[in-house]
């Protein structure tokens, strides 16, 4: 990829103009530059296409170079990588696996002086060229394998973050941090030479019990969701650390920080009760916790039943997630569910509950969207239910 032929003015606007093309039609079409094949420039389009939400800045930025779409579908938003770089303060940190440079962009907002290391020669190339067009002049890239560069470092980082693989050689996914690439438990140690405070990004779908099995010296686990969507782990590791762990659920909306913090080792009984006049659904930061009774008797709400993951209360709460208010609250049966919910215009939540989503709205007919919402679930008296709500 010729990062200086991609910037030419005349480059740069046909990839514009071809922003919003088909890229199976382009793909039948001829370079219009002899020095830049078609694929080239499909990278571009394609990636940058992929960009204009997740990363607005580097979407709306003149003359920004993209890679494949893999390294655009990996990378943080914008929103979860500005959320991390609230996590620290300081003059040097390092980011072990800097793909396509997002975190250490607002880490550099933060930290007086960032190291990028980069394995794949042209990535690295990419990411030093775009933070030359974001005018960002305190970060430092290295290319190469930072294990090695930090293995023969006296150097002393403030922060070292790292964001590991989660793909074998063979590209298949892997579930245990000791199978990603970097092998962050067999380098620990090697990693705490370098620093007191090591943040590690892992995957929604990772354990966090098998995160704890596999690491020491945990201090807290960051559970970060984007628009009720968990999107990263963020584990925060501290030298010669021991104590109590804590456990941070944060949904960042459009208008709020959803925030809850609760100690891992929280062991609260819950509160049951049948519906009434409010109902609550956690986010999906607040699920991922696990901490299903201590919602419970922190927000002073009652369960429904033990599997059921919905609470409810007669005064409203504020709450880390969605709130409603029961208007009926109505018996699963033949007869009710005719009445109710043929041809009824709802959205559809199943929480404990042997039916699907989309088995319901077959067999009911129920069409999407409206400003209803149902909730179809079992109660404390293991009654299947349906509870037609609106939103608070």
């Amino acid at each position: 990829m010729d990062i200086q032929l991609l910037t030419q003015p005349e480059v740069q606007a046909y990839i514009e103009e071809h922003l919003a093309d088909s890229l199976a039609s382009l793909a039948f079409k001829k370079s219009p530059f002899p020095d830049l094949t078609m694929s080239d420039l499909l990278t571009q389009i394609e990636s940058k296409q992929k960009a204009k939400n997740k990363l607005s800045k580097w979407y709306k930025t003149k003359n920004i170079v993209f890679p494949a779409k893999l390294s655009i579908e990996q990378t943080s938003s914008e929103e979860c990588a500005a959320y991390k770089a609230a996590l620290v303060e300081g003059d040097s940190l390092i980011d072990l696996t800097g793909g396509f440079g997002i975190d250490c962009y607002y880490f550099a907002q933060r930290i007086k002086t960032v190291t990028h290391c980069e394995i794949q020669p042209e990535l690295s190339a990419i990411v030093q060229h775009n933070y030359r067009q974001l005018q960002q002049d305190n970060i430092d890239c290295i290319t190469g394998d930072s294990l090695i560069y930090l293995a023969n470092s006296n150097k002393q980082f403030d922060y070292i973050y790292l964001d590991p693989a989660r793909r074998n050689q063979s590209k298949e996914k892997v579930f245990f941090l000791r199978d990603c690439t970097p092998n962050i438990v067999e380098h620990l140690d090697l990693l705490l030479e370098h620093t007191k405070t090591i943040l590690v990004k892992t995957a929604p779908l990772l354990d966090i019990q098998a995160g704890l099995s596999e690491l020491k010296h945990v201090k807290a686990i960051h559970i970060v969701a984007l628009q009720n969507e968990v999107k990263e782990l963020l584990w925060i590791i501290e030298k010669d650390y021991v104590g109590k762990i804590e456990l941070i659920a944060v949904n960042l909306t459009k208008t709020e920080q959803q925030r809850f913090v609760i100690d891992l080792s929280d062991d609260s009984i819950a509160t049951y009760a049948q519906p009434k006049t409010y109902l609550y659904e956690p986010n999906s930061a607040l699920l991922k916790t696990g901490k299903f009774n201590a919602i419970s008797a922190i927000f002073k709400v009652d369960k429904l039943h033990q599997h059921s993951q919905l609470y409810t209360s007669d005064e409203l709460v504020n709450f880390s997630g969605r709130r409603f208010k029961i208007k009926q609250n109505l018996p699963y049966n033949k007869a009710t569910a005719k009445e109710y919910l043929q041809q009824q215009k709802a959205n559809v939540t199943v929480r404990n509950f042997p039916l699907k989503v989309d088995e319901l709205r077959k067999k009911w007919k129920i069409k999407e969207g409206g400003e209803t919402y149902i909730f179809f679930t079992t109660t404390l008296s293991d009654q299947k239910v349906f509870l037609i709500c609106e939103p608070v």
